[in-house]
């Protein structure tokens, strides 16, 4: 009887603290779109209009800032501006000679795919095609880049990262339902998900005080290049790549029950903070404030656990710090340019998107 009163009484004092945030979320979500709606170019555009998304994502976070609903003629703006990019072999990139030809097409594809598919916007044919190309990016082979995805489909060296493979996997799953509407006949597109999953766990390091944290490739030693047990490299883990890998392993359907799932989750909880991104100080903060909101929603965690059993609510942690930072015009920025996030429009998209699932 104890048990049961002081949990109606708990409840009954978390209601309105959950009320005031929420509402706290959408006045800064509101501020925020303000200031996006502000900033777009007269094509649709927004900052740099070669490089598509990054109107991608502002069109991202208008739609998700709103929860879907009544979306303005400002993001259907920017969807068709971004539908405008779109290639013949299906990638969302403006070319770059220099960049071996591809503009970064994985990762533009990527973003732009995921956007335009939570937009409605994108035609079914525009969404298949970009699938077909992120498919025909994945690395095949038996080396330890295999499974994995770079910055371009062309590119001059063999190479794939943490950052890219886990937006690939992201968009690849979240668009997959519009593969029902290919004409029949024709190939429908996917990943190999086994051995993008192994590319993910490859880069996690599998003991140390690390342990469970993810690196950004294999080329990100720790300093002094020290070995592991298995004679292998130390990697550098750091919190928004093992977010990136949580996020990529519950796209790869495992749960929080697997082992590496586990492992990532105890590393995010070891090093849980919301006023670095753990290892990396500033650098990609608002990056990896978007990266571990997605990751722990896809993980359904309410909470992460400390190793002194401490409970934390991230989504009230995270949001109120976020809500700190916010300008007084409605955008976020970051004062160190690592990932261009010195790009307030670039900052605000990953803040709202952010908050949007603090809610």
């Amino acid at each position: 009887m104890k048990q049961f009163v002081a949990f109606i009484c708990a409840m009954l004092f978390a209601f309105p603290v959950l009320a005031d945030r929420k509402a706290d979320i959408e006045k800064a979500i509101e501020k925020a779109l303000k200031y996006l709606d502000s900033k777009q170019n007269s094509d649709g555009s927004f900052s740099d209009p070669q490089m598509p998304a990054l109107s991608a994502l502002p069109l991202w976070a208008m739609i998700q800032g709103v929860n879907g609903e009544g979306k303005s003629d400002k993001a259907k703006k920017a969807a068709l501006f971004v539908l405008s990019t779109q290639r013949k072999d299906g990638g969302f990139y403006v070319p770059k000679p220099g960049r071996g030809g591809s503009g970064l097409g994985n990762y533009n594809t990527s973003v732009c795919m995921s956007s335009l598919y939570e937009s409605g916007y994108a035609p079914n044919e525009a969404i298949l095609k970009a699938r077909t190309y992120i498919a025909s990016s994945q690395l095949t082979g038996d080396d330890t880049m295999a499974g994995g995805f770079g910055y371009d489909k062309v590119s001059r060296r063999r190479y794939a990262d943490l950052s890219n493979t886990s937006y690939a996997m992201d968009a690849m799953r979240r668009t997959e339902k519009v593969e029902e509407f290919r004409a029949q006949g024709e190939k429908r597109a996917d990943l190999n998900w086994d051995k993008a999953l192994e590319f993910v766990t490859r880069l996690q390091e599998k003991e140390g005080e690390r342990a469970g944290g993810a690196a950004y490739n294999q080329r990100t030693a720790q300093a002094g290049t020290s070995t592991n047990s298995s004679g292998r490299v130390n990697l550098r883990a750091y919190g928004s790549m093992s977010y990136a890998a949580v996020l990529s392993m519950c796209h790869a359907k495992l749960t929080k029950s697997d082992p590496r799932v586990k492992s990532a989750l105890e590393y995010c909880s070891k090093y849980w903070t919301v006023d670095e991104n753990p290892g990396m100080g500033n650098q990609g903060l608002y990056y990896y404030y978007d990266i571990l909101a997605r990751a722990l929603s896809a993980a359904g965690v309410e909470y992460l656990v400390t190793v002194d059993g401490r409970k934390i609510d991230w989504k009230e942690e995270l949001s109120r710090k976020i809500l700190s930072m916010q300008n007084e015009d409605g955008s976020w920025v970051n004062d160190n340019n690592r990932f261009w996030e010195n790009d307030p429009v670039l900052v605000t998209s990953f803040a709202v998107l952010t908050l949007s699932l603090c809610k």
